[in-house]
Formats: C-alpha cells, structure tokens, sequence
C-alpha cells in the first residue's frame, strides 16, 4: 500500500481515537473538574485501545502477532503519551494556553509521531 494510502487510512483511524481522547477532556475538564493534562492523558489511553484494534486490522492490515504488535504499539504511544500530556501540562497549565490550542497543537504532533513509529517500526511487516 502507498504511503500516502496508508497515511490517510491511519488519520481516519486516529479521527476515532481523538474524537474518544476529545470527549475525555471535555468531560474531564467541564464536568469532572479534573485538570486539562490528566484529562488529555485518559483520554489519549482510550483512544489509543481503539486505534490498535482499528490500525491492526484496517490500516497495516498486519500479519504480526498480536504479542509483538501490542508491545511495540503501546510503547510507542506510551511514548507519544508522554509527549502528549507534557505538552498540554506545560502549554495550558505553565503558559496559559487555550487548553483546547494545546490539545490541537499536541494531537499534531502526534499524529505524525505515531504515524512513523507505527509504519516503520510497531507494524513494519517480516522483511
């Protein structure tokens, strides 16, 4: 599959987990009380269940076990967890960013962090 292809079926695939990552900081934050960061980060965990499941399947459509896959996966976004919640700590929280600005800027980047690590790494087909 093209990269461009593959690219596009992995941005639809994280539209459903952002979209699950987004109603947690919306509740997190609006309804909860619950800071903007520790939202972000529940909330990029559940996503990330859904994305596996779906990028596995649909977008890598891969032939690896799921014990391999899983464990390269979720280091990966454990990773990107990382980058994800110390960015929108230290953007919404140590500069008064939007915390919505923040979550943006930060799904961004992690968009393209996970993308890369999922293709050349965590579902990289047997060569």
């Amino acid at each position: 599959m093209s990269l461009q292809r593959q690219f596009l079926r992995f941005a639809a695939v994280g539209a459903s987990g952002t979209a699950v990552q987004y109603s947690v900081l919306w509740l997190g934050v609006e309804l909860l009380g619950v800071s903007a960061a520790a939202a972000s980060g529940a909330g990029y965990m559940l996503g990330a269940v859904v994305n596996y499941i779906l990028n596995y399947f649909f977008t890598f459509q891969s032939s690896k076990s799921h014990g391999e896959a899983i464990s390269k996966y979720f280091t990966l976004l454990a990773i990107g967890w990382c980058m994800n919640t110390g960015l929108v700590w230290f953007l919404a929280h140590e500069q008064g960013w939007n915390y919505w600005l923040a979550q943006i800027l930060a799904t961004g980047i992690g968009l393209a962090w996970n993308f890369a690590g999922s293709r050349w790494w965590a579902f990289k087909p047997a060569e």
